[in-house]
């Protein structure tokens, strides 16, 4: 039995534009092309598409997609190898969850009795289910940048990592707090936190307008980034896209 490109699109959520080019990069060739020049795809190609999208939602980019789909590994080895992942990325992500549940507790009470955070709570326990590897794979898009980040945190000590890490949490959840308390994206407030994480970020390297434009669709389109945003709150990656977005239109545009 085969199905049309336009069911298979429909069936798995991929448009049928991605299909397209997942197969003029040689990833999912159609099982045939039709007399009328439609592609159609039988049960190998919904398989290995299911692979290709359990791949991509764990953060793997196209090209080792590729690689590991030309390993032709039995279906059945390779499926266990995905739910063994997956298994291990939802355990992460609750984690993380938790992590970012207790750091909002805990800035709460902060705020209310001046208690420093690290008196309420191990500082390490603010750190759990988030790897630093994770923040520089998710930029194998961004290749600059990935390797200014590898070249720098080489170079720093267990306590620099803690510190960036507590930083990047600490942004994403006070950006949330915008969002929850209803500003725009384009608001000045949330401008003023887009401002500063553009000008941390250009500290590592000159960043165009373009690109800033491009890191901002990422936090959507990127399934890494997208998963963390939306542990800390659902709709927070579209909003910092948004955010970014306003942020280059009017100040780097």
């Amino acid at each position: 039995m085969g199905w049309p490109i336009a069911e298979v699109a429909r069936m798995s959520g991929v448009t049928a534009r991605t299909l397209r080019h997942y197969d003029e990069i040689g990833l999912l060739p159609p099982a045939g092309i039709g007399a009328n020049g439609h592609r159609y795809y039988e049960e190998h190609q919904l398989l290995r598409l299911q692979q290709i999208l359990v791949l991509r939602a764990l953060g793997v980019g196209l090209p080792e997609v590729g690689r590991i789909l030309a390993e032709e590994i039995d279906e059945v080895d390779a499926l266990r190898g995905h739910h063994r992942r997956l298994l291990a990325e939802r355990d992460r992500l609750e984690a993380l969850a938790g992590t970012v549940a207790r750091t909002i507790a805990e800035l709460e009470q902060s705020r209310k009795d001046g208690t420093p955070m690290t008196a309420i709570n191990r500082p390490e326990n603010l750190f759990e289910g988030i790897r630093p590897s994770q923040y520089q794979e998710s930029l194998r898009d961004f290749p600059g940048h990935a390797e200014e980040v590898a070249r720098r945190v080489a170079a720093m000590t267990p306590q620099d990592v803690e510190a960036g890490q507590r930083e990047r949490t600490t942004q994403m959840i006070l950006l949330a707090e915008l969002m929850a308390a209803g500003h725009p994206a384009d608001a000045e407030p949330v401008q003023a936190r887009i401002d500063a994480q553009y000008r941390a970020l250009s500290e590592l390297r000159p960043v165009s307008a373009e690109e800033y434009r491009a890191i901002g669709r990422s936090c959507v389109d990127n399934e890494a980034w997208r998963a963390a945003y939306e542990t800390i709150a659902p709709g927070l990656a579209a909003y910092q896209r948004d955010a970014i977005e306003a942020y280059v239109t009017h100040r780097l545009g």
